[in-house]
């Protein structure tokens, strides 16, 4: 089994290396594990106290269940992998039965935030893209899939995601094996990834 984990910033790119590494070893086996299914359980709160969270601090994220079940995977355990609903802030009662594969991607603003996650990697990505590229993209997918307004977009990425990106995110960068910029524009950067990951899963 060959784990990877990709980060960078909200809006960064990673789904399309996620895209680009999964066209690269379309003859195995692949599992994606969004962190973004990882989000806390808030069923005991109200609509109200979950909108107040900040979905972007570590704080957020159920990190023992999230590495509880990578380690389930690597050890040959499937695992019933969560599901989370932007609209309620919360995790929806279905699940998603993952069965261990040849290579797991493990994908998130802080996948690399944690050692403890960090060490069940063999590859550890991260995206680096321009800030007002990643606030573009942003908007785009918060008005079309989230229901929020350009102006509540803005105003979260002022108040929240930028502070919090600062803080947390762009310092996994050091972390990183290989640093992607522009959300995976770079062709350079995508072939030595690509050759990297077809030597190892030779």
């Amino acid at each position: 089994m060959y784990i990877i984990g990709i980060a960078g910033g909200t809006g960064s790119g990673k789904t399309t290396i996620v895209r680009k590494i999964m066209e690269t070893i379309c003859n195995k086996k692949v599992a994606v594990i969004p962190q973004d299914s990882y989000y806390n359980d808030n069923t005991h709160l109200t609509m109200e106290e979950r909108r107040q969270i900040n979905f972007d601090h570590p704080d957020a994220f159920d990190w023992k269940l999230l590495h509880q079940h990578i380690r389930n995977l690597r050890q040959g355990k499937a695992i019933e992998q969560p599901t989370y609903d932007y609209i309620t802030s919360n995790r929806m009662k279905e699940t998603i039965h993952i069965e261990p594969c040849e290579v797991i991607i493990i994908e998130g603003i802080m996948a690399l935030y944690r050692k403890d996650l960090r060490d069940l990697m063999d590859l550890k990505i991260y995206v680096d893209t321009d800030a007002d590229v990643r606030l573009i993209r942003n908007i785009r997918r918060d008005t079309v899939e989230r229901g929020r307004t350009a102006e509540m977009v803005i105003e979260r990425y002022i108040k929240v995601l930028k502070p919090m990106h600062e803080e947390f995110i762009e310092p996994t960068k050091r972390h990183a094996d290989l640093i992607i910029p522009e959300g995976g524009a770079k062709d350079q950067a995508i072939d030595i990834l690509k050759t990297y990951i077809m030597h190892r899963n030779r």
